[in-house]
Formats: C-alpha cells, sequence, structure tokens
C-alpha cells in the first residue's frame, strides 16, 4: 500500500492502554502536541467495563481492583478526581478462608487484620504491626523508586537508603529477593500472614518458593492495608474515561479503530509510524509504545533496525500464566459459609500454604492445576453501582500453563485439552461452581447470567494479553528491572533512538499504576531538553556493549528465523 504523509505530532503514543494514557497526558502537560493511536473502538487496553454476564449488571472485563492506581505516584499526580474519577471500598480489602473455619483478613483498620492473624499464632498480631510500620517508614520512597522514575532510581533509591540506614537497608535488601514462603517462616508463628502474603504475589505468576515472591506480596499486602484494593465508581472504564478526558483537556487527541502498522524508522531513528490505511504519521520528538515486546520488536519495527542480539534475547522473552476467567451476575449475594467473606471485595481460594505450593507446582509442570488459587471480587460488595440493589457482579479468575501438557484435575473424567473449546470451557465452569458451591451452599443456584474468558477470548479481546497472560510477562526475577523485557538497561529507551517502550513489558512491569508509560515519558522529555544529546551517546555506547557479541555477524532476518518465537514462555 502506498504511504501517504498525514498530520504531524511532537509525539506519537501507539496504544491507549493506561500507559499509553498515562504517558500522554504527561507528554500533552509538557506542552508536547500528541496523538494516541489505539486500534480498537474503545480506549482502555485491559481497563475496560461491560455488560456481559446480563443486562444491568456491570463486568471489569480485565483488571478490576486498583491498589497500585489508588498508590502510585504516577497517577496520583495527574489528579483524576478532578476528570470524574471517585474510588470504592468494600468492607473489608481481602478474605482467605481455611477449612478449620478461621479466615486471614486484610483491612485498612489495621486492628482487624491483627485480631485475625491473631487466631492463626497471638505473636502474628505484633509481628504484622512491624510490618505495617516498616510499609509507613518507607512507602513513598520506594513506590517513587519501583512505579514513578526511570531506572536506576537514583534519588528515591538514596532516600530509602537513609531512611533505613545501612544495616536495615541491607537486611532490607535481603527480604527483596526472599521467597514468601521463608519470609513467612522468618517472621510470623502462624499461618495467617503467610496465607495472605502468598496469595497476593499469586495475583503474578510467582510462586511461594520463587525468589522476589516475599516483596511482591507484601508489597499488595502492605498497599491494600493502606489504600486497600479500591475500584473506579461505576466500571474499570472509568478510569480510562477520566484519563481520556485529562488528556483531552490538554490538547491530546486520541485516535481509536486506528492500527499502527509500522513504527517508521530512518536515518536511525523513529521518524513515526505507518497506519494501516498507509498514512505516514510523523513524531517530530518521540514514539512511545503501549505494545508489549515482542510485537514491539517483531511487527512494529522492521529486523534490519535491530540488533541482531536483541532478537536472540527475545526468543527468550518469558509471559507470565494464561488466565482463566468468569463472570457471574448473580440473584443475590454469595452466601459463604463463613460470614466474614461477604464483607470482602477480593476472597482468595487456595487452602493452604501448601495447597498453594502444590498448584504452583503443577502449573510449573504444564499441568491445569487440580485446585487452583480462585481470585474472586465481589464488585457490588465493593461499589453498589454494579448491579442492581440485592445482586451481585461477581467474577474469579485463575491461572493455567500457557501451553498445557495435561489437567491434574481430570480425576478420571475428561481432561481440559487447552484447546480452549467449548468442552475445555464447559469442564473449567463445572469445576469452579463446584467448588464455590462446597465454600458457599446456594452459590450455583444465584446464577442469573454467565459470561466466560478463556485465554484464547481475552487474547481476542485484547491482543496484549497474550494467551491470556494478563502481566506483560512474567514477574520472576529473571525478567525484572534491568532483565526486562531482555537484558539491557531496564529503561524505557530502545535502541532506535526516538522510540520507547512504555508497556507492561518494560520496568516495572504489570498493574494499572502506569509506571511504565510514565517514565518513558520522562525519558522522552528528558531526551529533548538540554542535556538531550549527551543522553543520547551515552544511551548509544551503553546499547552498543550490551547487544554486541558473537551474533553481530549473523543478519538481523537470519535471527529472526533461527529463532523459535516465545521459546520460554
Amino acid at each position: 500500500m502506498p504511504t501517504r504523509r498525514g498530520a504531524a505530532a511532537d509525539a506519537v503514543v501507539v496504544g491507549a492502554g493506561v500507559n499509553g494514557l498515562v504517558a500522554a497526558n504527561l507528554l500533552a502537560d509538557a506542552g508536547w502536541d500528541v496523538v494516541v493511536c489505539e486500534a480498537e473502538d474503545t480506549p482502555g487496553g485491559a481497563c475496560r467495563s461491560a455488560e456481559v454476564a446480563a443486562p444491568g449488571f456491570g463486568t471489569d472485563l480485565f483488571s478490576a481492583f486498583y491498589p497500585f492506581a489508588a498508590g502510585s505516584p504516577a497517577l496520583r499526580g495527574l489528579a483524576l478526581e478532578d476528570h470524574g474519577l471517585r474510588w470504592c471500598h468494600a468492607p473489608l480489602v481481602l478474605a482467605h478462608p481455611t477449612a478449620d473455619g478461621r479466615c486471614a483478613l486484610l483491612s485498612t483498620d489495621l486492628a482487624e487484620t491483627t485480631d485475625s492473624l491473631a487466631d492463626f499464632a497471638a505473636p502474628d498480631a505484633a509481628a504484622w504491626q512491624a510490618q505495617a510500620d516498616l510499609w509507613g517508614r518507607i512507602r513513598e520512597p520506594l513506590l517513587e523508586g519501583l512505579l514513578a522514575v526511570p531506572f536506576p532510581p537514583v534519588r528515591a533509591g538514596l532516600r530509602l537508603a537513609r531512611t533505613l540506614g545501612t544495616a536495615d537497608a541491607l537486611r532490607f535488601a535481603r527480604f527483596a529477593v526472599l521467597p514468601v514462603r521463608r519470609f513467612a517462616a522468618e517472621e510470623f508463628a502462624g499461618a495467617g500472614a503467610g496465607l495472605l502474603l502468598a496469595g497476593c504475589a499469586l495475583h503474578t505468576d510467582l510462586a511461594p518458593e520463587s525468589a522476589g515472591s516475599a516483596l511482591v506480596g507484601w508489597l499488595l499486602a502492605m498497599l491494600g492495608q493502606d489504600v486497600g484494593f479500591p475500584v473506579p465508581r461505576g466500571g474499570a472504564g472509568r478510569l480510562t474515561g477520566a484519563l481520556v478526558d485529562r488528556l483531552r483537556a490538554r490538547g491530546g487527541v486520541l485516535r481509536t479503530g486506528t492500527r499502527v502498522d509500522a513504527v517508521a524508522v530512518s536515518a536511525g531513528r523513529a521518524r513515526g509510524v505507518r497506519l494501516a490505511d498507509g498514512t505516514l504519521l510523523a513524531a517530530r520528538r518521540a514514539v512511545l509504545a503501549d505494545v508489549d515486546a515482542v510485537a514491539l520488536y517483531r511487527s512494529l519495527v522492521a529486523a534490519e533496525h535491530l540488533p541482531p542480539r536483541l532478537l536472540t534475547d527475545l526468543g527468550r522473552f518469558h509471559w507470565d500464566s494464561a488466565t482463566f476467567k468468569i463472570n457471574w451476575a448473580l440473584a443475590g449475594p454469595i452466601p459463604w459459609a463463613d460470614p466474614r467473606v461477604r464483607r470482602a471485595g477480593t476472597v482468595h481460594l487456595g487452602g493452604t500454604l501448601d495447597d498453594l505450593t502444590a498448584m504452583s507446582a503443577q502449573l510449573a509442570r504444564g499441568l491445569i492445576p487440580a485446585d487452583p488459587l480462585l481470585v474472586l471480587g465481589q464488585m457490588t460488595t465493593a461499589d453498589p453501582t454494579r448491579s442492581p440493589a440485592g445482586t451481585e457482579s461477581a467474577w474469579a479468575y485463575f491461572h493455567l500453563p500457557q501451553r498445557p501438557r495435561g489437567d491434574a484435575g481430570a480425576a478420571g473424567g475428561a481432561p481440559v485439552t487447552g484447546r480452549w473449546d467449548d468442552a475445555d470451557v464447559a469442564r473449567l465452569v463445572d469445576r469452579v461452581e463446584r467448588r464455590l458451591e462446597a465454600a458457599a451452599p446456594g452459590f450455583t443456584a444465584l446464577i442469573a447470567g454467565r459470561d466466560v474468558q478463556s485465554p484464547a477470548r481475552l487474547e481476542a479481546m485484547d491482543p496484549a494479553l497474550r494467551g491470556g497472560a494478563i502481566g506483560g510477562g512474567t514477574a520472576g526475577l529473571h525478567q525484572q528491572l534491568v532483565f526486562r523485557p531482555v537484558p539491557g538497561l531496564g529503561r524505557p529507551e530502545t535502541p532506535i533512538p526516538g522510540l520507547y517502550l512504555a508497556s507492561m513489558s518494560a520496568h516495572p512491569g504489570g498493574g494499572a499504576h502506569g509506571g511504565p508509560g510514565a517514565m518513558a515519558a520522562r525519558a522522552a522529555l528528558r531526551a529533548a531538553g538540554p542535556t538531550g544529546p549527551l543522553r543520547r551517546r551515552a544511551l548509544a555506547a551503553a546499547h552498543r556493549r550490551i547487544y554486541a557479541g558473537p551474533n553481530e555477524s549473523r543478519s538481523a532476518s537470519e535471527t529472526v528465523r533461527a529463532t523459535r518465537p516465545n521459546a520460554a514462555s
């Protein structure tokens, strides 16, 4: 198709997910002309809502509870409340019931949390209080360093080190790489705190024995203790709507139904994007890509513009687990056997820590788990506008292998194959609803409508969710910081000047916090500032050194052919 020259902007943002919209807002705040191109007819990416289970029952199609959004410096700084965003909270943040009748609770009322943990072991009330005190001391520099500024977070890191002191900083660094099982054994006498932390870590693909799972679980639990697991009043789409409204108020342009086919590169620099209709949309200063790393480097950028070694590394890109999600319209609140669970916005049904380990081992072996951790959302409990009075809009999701090799839960019946056809969907829905019926007798009688999002359907609804992966790539330590998305600088700048990776595939990874978008925008602004030429030379030298090596003599096209896509997923 011949290329036609279209309008030009200072920056073109590819993708209108949370990260793309955060980046666009920050650039617009700096006075840049910004155009956001979104292939879908509706912006938001994995932050959208609709009535899919039954009329009048609002469902968050992908992400739903937003502790990272409420705590993120990047999003807090945008004052989205001025553009209609309102947060709602369930009476309890999180509940993890156990078979012996106890229940680990997470509440914004610290005493309610510690009282529940004391039911498992009396000393754990004080132990959890100590963790909350630590969070209160380091919250601001930690969140700034993780979610707001490009890597390495020098100023935030120094603030964190000064706050902790040398001795405690060393101990915090050790904690940051601990598995959650080990951390729970060191700090708590009973099982309740470990269940809260491990369940939170398993919102990602980190098993209780995974390095770094303690920090991830602790961070999510402490955010829940602090800001809760809030939801936007009226649905996840309201968060997207506030970002879009703010962008337009500052002169930014959002073009939906506008697919980008390629990043235009000439003279070694990103110059804009080529749209599906052949139009060239020029970018005077920067192109920011809120797309996954594989899509950017394998589809949008021609191989001859990339270092062959980067493409080789990309063949090792590790996607996170697949996801299976069921949405329900319920004629009444879920009749939990434990009445405390009825007050929680988020519920974890996963048994003991050993049960979570067994499930994670099955996932690691490529098996569909027999008893997966169910993360369940009671949306009307959190936001009464989600469904008619006296009813409940609810969902549950769980993780599956990207490429199942068997079904640990078949138990002599027909196994789930991983084709995600009608038979697979029916078997998994039945398995989940029988489990919920056991925990909440009468649950199935309340089902007035149901909508199912298999891994294949999740990807069809949002191509960024590859194989149903909702984290933009594994949260494993081997693909974080300078290893995300491939070994490099851990920064949004790519080896192509003027092109920035602004998606969950970049540091700091998944979650609706806007961190990758904010970091990409700030990197683009600095590159356009007085020190820009020096920064560009330093980055170019660093990229040459990182991607030089044994593959230099191979052509990029040879590397692409030799590299099996998504080999390690």
